[in-house]
């Protein structure tokens, strides 16, 4: 793969909706499982963590521990699900439901295959995201119009992680081949990056390798967003994350695209 090509801009076309479509179709007909994974696991983590431990933390910054740690809820949320949807997900259907190969003997072709399933991997974890939202909300933590601001940058960050996702699937050899990208990525990251506690805590240099996290980024945007607004440090931020979700986003249809094309 040249260097070029992760700037180029991939299609997007109507028959990519289609593939969408087909995975909301079969979410709606499975939606209980799904709710209770993409929603219920983490209102769990805002209970026991926001409210619990944080009935034992006073003061993060000028906010109480739960104001704290909601934001940096939803973008763990939007990481988790997109990451699992675009690996154990995709990897069913690339392998074992050979959905991708049965989809290509119709006039769809891989691109729009790639496009379909990056777009639903995103969609279901911004799915996620609203419903812990909603749930947020319910116990008050919502008081601001800067929600609207943020869920945007939330979408973004899960078509990032849907295109990481969809890169590690590419590189998959069996289930088992998801452990290292979990417990060696998506683990450390949602413990690294500033979710549970300031980034300042850590020793510098674990701060420089946290800052490498695109999770660190989000988290940092989302949370200044709900608090303060936007400013020109949320924009830094969104742009490092604009140029990651591109880069990964070119890589997982030029080898999925080789894959599917063998």
């Amino acid at each position: 793969m040249k260097i070029k090509d992760c700037f180029s801009i991939p299609k997007f076309s109507e028959d990519a909706l289609k593939v969408w479509s087909r995975n909301f179709l079969y979410f709606k007909k499975t939606w209980m499982v799904s709710v209770f994974w993409i929603v219920l696991e983490p209102v769990i983590y805002l209970g026991a963590i926001g409210f619990g431990l944080g009935a034992f933390v006073n003061n993060m910054g000028g906010m109480s521990y739960i104001e704290f740690f909601y934001p940096a809820l939803l973008c763990t949320t939007a990481m988790m699900v997109s990451f699992f949807e675009g690996t154990y997900g995709n990897y069913t259907k690339l392998t074992h439901q050979k959905t991708y190969a049965t989809i290509m003997l119709t006039r769809i072709g891989p691109e729009e295959i790639v496009a379909g399933e990056l777009l639903w991997a995103a969609s279901k974890g911004f799915f996620g995201v609203c419903g812990v939202t909603l749930v947020a909300g319910i116990f008050g933590l919502i008081d601001t119009y800067r929600i609207i601001l943020a869920l945007p940058m939330l979408f973004l960050l899960c078509a990032l992680f849907s295109c990481i996702g969809m890169i590690f699937t590419s590189i998959a050899r069996n289930y088992d081949s998801f452990i290292y990208s979990t417990s060696g990525l998506i683990v450390p990251m949602s413990l690294l990056s500033g979710t549970y506690f300031p980034l300042e805590q850590l020793p510098s240099g674990l701060r420089y390798v946290a800052y490498l996290f695109p999770l660190t980024h989000a988290v940092s945007a989302i949370r200044e967003t709900i608090h303060s607004g936007v400013s020109l440090n949320v924009a830094g931020h969104l742009l490092i994350l604009l140029i990651a979700a591109w880069i990964c986003m070119n890589v997982a249809f030029y080898r999925i695209r080789r894959k599917l094309l063998r």
